[in-house]
């Protein structure tokens, strides 16, 4: 195929971003919110008809028991493209709930320009992400073609787990087959780097309990009877020491080691910690020294939320019969969600808390592409072409997804990038892209697609 100019394409993305105005304000609108059952039905017929409009095959899946529907549409590579190279794109249609709603300075499912950013829940996690690559895509179908075919695969559970998807992508790997992955969503971190991130962690979560009585009790009663929360407070003190190690036995036996390009890659990176406390309001010391490699490579226990007896205003002296914490690990490569439950029990076991019960909730493996592939370098020298030099290849994120089932069925590398930036708050109230990069990734992509085409 041959390649347009960088100056045509260009212009090719600003006339599509200006006509696709409406359909990103139109798709930020609907409450999509999966954890409430909400918009889900609406969503999909939306995303039919914005596929469609563009000129894609489009598949509704609802052969996955119990799940949301999954859109799949194709494009064929254009009379100049490369009908031998596929590219896969994966996004969901899914968002946070918005509250608490009384944070939000403008409507939350209404887009609003604001100092020279797009506002809205689903901006950034994952709405704009994907309607930014159909502007690509129109953008290429208005100057020359599609340099290659694509297919999107479009969920609507990935904020509650995506817990259909493995399911999905062994039922539909013929349909999924593609040369290279483009994950959901990614930008720029807090030194205004573009990132191009090949991986995400693992997930366990789970919950922890205890009940020492039939009924809550008179607080006097502590003189002699044991008090919930504090058995599980010592319990979970029992299981991570204050270095923020985490005492498990056989919790880190399955880390696979770094490879000496991905040590050559975190070494290339850097962590702001003026950045991150300012756009986080950190009130406490970091607990590791290395931040860097800890977001890539370092495993953690985290306490979600804790549970226990009066909860309410005012005094109420009980003594607690029952307690429970929510708690999720990240996990990186080789480690397994359903062994770190299994771990953390017989810990608990052998720290004298066999009364404390560990309840697996979800999971999800982690994965890395391998840094390598020629995809991977792909995506970061076109990365140059658009953000010179402050491109930076990071082994994985430290938050987590369903890219595990994919690469198990698929055996193709996977990249992340997008349009969020540092300060994007992509769960938290004022969700939001800056219009400048939104507008960048665009151009991106669709160069992106280009040299995949050509490579």
């Amino acid at each position: 195929m041959t390649e347009i100019t960088t100056a045509a394409l260009q212009a090719a993305v600003d006339q599509a971003l200006t006509a696709d105005y409406a359909r990103l304000a139109d798709y930020l609108s609907l409450e999509t919110v999966s954890a409430q059952k909400r918009g889900i039905p609406e969503t999909v017929a939306f995303l039919e008809q914005a596929f469609g409009a563009l000129g894609a095959k489009v598949t509704v899946w609802r052969d996955v028991a119990g799940s949301n529907p999954f859109v799949f549409a194709t494009f064929a590579a254009g009379p100049n493209g490369n009908a031998d190279k596929t590219l896969l794109f994966y996004n969901h249609y899914d968002v946070q709930p918005p509250e608490p709603l009384e944070e939000w300075q403008t409507a939350p499912f209404q887009l609003t320009t604001v100092d020279g950013k797009y506002v809205a829940r689903g901006v950034s996690d994952d709405k704009g992400e994907l309607m930014a690559r159909l502007s690509a895509v129109k953008a290429l179908q208005n100057s020359g073609g599609l340099p290659c075919n694509l297919k999107f695969i479009v969920e609507g559970e990935e904020e509650i787990g995506s817990g259909h998807i493995e399911p999905m992508v062994r039922q539909h790997a013929a349909d999924l087959a593609a040369d290279g992955l483009v994950w959901e969503t990614g930008g720029k971190d807090a030194d205004e780097n573009f990132n191009v991130t090949c991986g995400v962690k693992g997930i366990m979560s789970f919950e922890i309990s205890v009940q020492t009585a039939d009924n809550d009790l008179h607080s006097s009663l502590a003189a002699y009877a044991d008090n919930a929360a504090w058995r599980l407070t010592q319990a979970l003190a029992s299981l991570r020491g204050p270095d923020n190690q985490v005492l498990v036995d056989g919790f880190y036996d399955d880390v696979r080691a770094l490879t000496p390009v991905e040590q050559q890659a975190i070494a290339a990176l850097a962590f702001n910690e003026t950045a991150t406390r300012q756009n986080f309001g950190l009130k406490r010391p970091l607990v590791t020294t290395d931040p860097v490699t800890a977001l890539v490579n370092a495993t953690t226990m985290t306490i979600n939320g804790l549970s226990s007896g009066y909860e309410g205003d005012g005094v109420k002296t009980v003594l607690p019969k029952f307690a429970k914490a929510k708690l999720d690990c990240r996990l990186v490569p080789n480690q397994q969600p359903e062994k770190m439950a299994k771990l953390i029990q017989g810990q608990l076991d052998r720290n004298g808390f066999a009364d404390v019960k560990v309840t697996y909730l979800l999971g999800e493996k982690p994965f890395r592409s391998d840094l390598t592939d020629p995809f991977v370098q792909t995506a970061v020298a076109t990365a140059k072409q658009v953000y010179g030099d402050r491109v930076k290849l990071v082994p994985n994120a430290a938050g987590t997804g369903p890219q595990a089932p994919f690469y198990e069925e698929l055996h193709t590398p996977i990249v992340a990038f997008g349009a969020t930036w540092a300060g994007s708050g992509p769960h938290a109230p004022n969700e939001n892209v800056r219009v400048a990069d939104y507008q960048q990734d665009v151009l991106y992509t669709a160069k992106v697609l280009q040299a995949f085409g050509i490579s």
